[in-house]
């Protein structure tokens, strides 16, 4: 049987300038708005906390978040 990976949360490992694929899917859920971020789209992330976000502004707010 065939699994789609439409409509799935994927797990991923994040590096400096890339990520790995870790469990398939089309997505991942942003940490900040928890929005759903298509894997095409995926720009911003924390190498640190393993999360991505769905833009700068959030990736910002998370970091900010840390600091105060």
């Amino acid at each position: 049987m065939l699994t789609s990976n439409q409509n799935r949360a994927a797990k991923l490992h994040f590096m400096p300038n890339n990520f790995r694929l870790l469990s398939p899917g089309d997505h991942i859920v942003c940490a900040v708005s928890g929005a759903q971020v298509p894997l095409e789209d995926l720009r911003y992330w924390s190498v640190e906390k393993q999360e991505g976000y769905a833009s700068a502004e959030l990736s910002v707010q998370a970091a900010l978040k840390d600091i105060v």
